[in-house]
């Protein structure tokens, strides 16, 4: 009969393992875990009788409360779309007044409203609407084809210069590439532009180049632009006075418009989203406007 060996430290008796001359206690699993590993084994064995757990070739084991996860989402969506369905028609068959004047209709355009220029908008005019290059601000009050939620609504139904048949339709030519202007011709006109925004352009020095520019601006850029370069916005033609700049605002940006051109391009949201939302984005777009400091 073999001896049984104990720890001279601590009195308990090893289990006769040892390892680089240290010898394993033979200490029972805590009490606690030993619960801990009941609890969880009976907790399982009553999940597998209780709900759907075990694939089988065809199907799988249903459970005693028969409970279908995917049954239970799909009631949540289908109960979600009629609540938003009574809302949804309000908005659709009011007019934009009728909405402003609705605190409650207000409150869905600014929370739904949010969550489609999100997944729409945001990609081009960035999460804020304040755009990025080449993309507009839609928080500024400088708009090409008009910034009513009419005409925002109008805007992204069509698209501009977009594959819907009533889309709107605006080109920069390019004047210097295409031969229509010399290269003097285009620096002269890019540097009359230039002060219709930055008086401080406008020298003695340059007093000469300033009339040449004006001359070949009303020849060829006021059909668009108009006399006073303020812009028209039934072409799409931007305001050359202001601050605003899509492109840039700098003698060398506005060099390259002209001589190169420019055509943007706005998709068209017909398909993709319903009139419901597309006026509920418009009226958004409104009040980011709002909001602008």
């Amino acid at each position: 009969m073999a001896v049984e060996e104990r720890d001279p430290v601590s009195g308990r008796p090893t289990t006769g393992h040892e390892w680089n001359g240290i010898k394993e206690l033979d200490t029972p699993v805590p009490r606690g875990v030993l619960m801990f590993i009941i609890v969880t084994h009976v907790w399982a064995l009553l999940w597998w009788i209780l709900m759907p757990t075990w694939p089988m070739i065809t199907t799988y084991t249903k459970g005693l409360l028969n409970t279908n996860q995917r049954e239970i989402v799909e009631q949540d969506l289908t109960a979600a779309q009629a609540q938003r369905a009574a809302w949804m028609k309000t908005i659709e068959t009011s007019s934009f007044e009728e909405i402003l004047a609705n605190e409650d209709l207000m409150k869905i355009v600014r929370t739904t409203g949010r969550q489609l220029f999100g997944d729409n908008c945001a990609a081009c005019h960035g999460a804020d609407g304040r755009g990025r290059a080449n993309y507009p601000d839609l928080t500024d009050e400088d708009w090409l084809w008009g910034g009513g939620p009419e005409k925002i609504a109008e805007t992204m139904r069509i698209g501009i210069n977009s594959t819907h048949q009533n889309t709107r339709v605006a080109q920069m030519p390019a004047f210097g590439r295409d031969a229509i202007l010399d290269r003097t011709q285009v620096a002269n006109v890019a540097t009359y532009v230039q002060s219709l925004s930055n008086p401080a352009v406008s020298t003695p020095q340059n007093l000469e180049q300033m009339k040449a520019g004006r001359e070949i601006f009303l020849t060829t850029c006021a059909a668009c632009h108009g006399e006073d370069g303020k812009g028209n916005r039934e072409v799409g033609a931007p305001n050359l006075t202001d601050q605003f700049w899509l492109y840039g605002g700098d003698l060398q940006t506005l060099i390259n418009t002209i001589h190169g051109g420019r055509q943007g391009h706005m998709p068209t949201w017909d398909e993709r989203l319903t009139p419901a939302e597309i006026k509920i984005l418009a009226l958004y777009v409104v009040s980011l406007g709002e909001k602008r400091p």
